[in-house]
């Protein structure tokens, strides 16, 4: 995690870089005062979804606290719309953009996966299990797969475990619980 951090600094400064760029060829496209009054307009509906989408995510996170169900999947989905948000109010037109983006719904709900998946390899199985609720889990059917036999025993000693059961072409469904 920390390897990465090296990378911030000369990200934000390429970031910054390319608003200015972006910015002046708009200037010069549509003029400069109507560059500057798109970034102004995009910082205000930022500053005004910012509250929204804030208020709309800790409605949603006690909804499914109240109900009982994992609270994961509202959560992810109004940190991806407080994102989109405060990226749509910060300063520049390419913020503005993929700030805009991020809140469209189904470019939403990509994002919102994303960070599901993310959650879940950064936490143990128990806390992704409190968060987003059971995994599911797809099983295929098919032939079953040869088990090895164990090899025989060289001297007298306790007896051999018995052999597992196996169904052949019969799947059992369920949830992967990590205790």
């Amino acid at each position: 995690m920390r390897r990465g951090l090296k990378y911030v600094p000369p990200a934000l400064l390429l970031l910054a870089l390319l608003e200015l760029t972006v910015f002046v060829l708009v200037g010069r496209a549509v003029g400069f005062g109507v560059a500057v009054l798109l970034v102004f307009g995009a910082s205000l509906l930022g500053l005004v979804l910012l509250r929204r989408e804030g208020m709309r995510a800790w409605r949603g996170f006690r909804a499914a606290a109240q109900a009982g169900r994992p609270p994961g999947p509202e959560v992810t989905d109004g940190l991806v719309g407080l994102l989109g948000a405060l990226l749509l109010a910060l300063p520049g037109l390419v913020s503005g953009v993929v700030g805009l983006l991020l809140l469209v719904p189904p470019l939403r709900r990509l994002a919102g996966g994303g960070a599901r998946r993310a959650t879940e390899r950064r936490v143990s199985s128990m806390v992704a299990g409190d968060l987003f609720g059971p995994r599911r889990v797809r099983v295929y059917r098919g032939a079953p797969q040869p088990t090895p036999e164990p090899a025989p025993a060289p001297s007298p000693g306790p007896a051999p475990s018995p052999q597992p059961v196996t169904d052949p072409g019969k799947a059992i469904e369920g949830e992967i619980v990590d205790r």
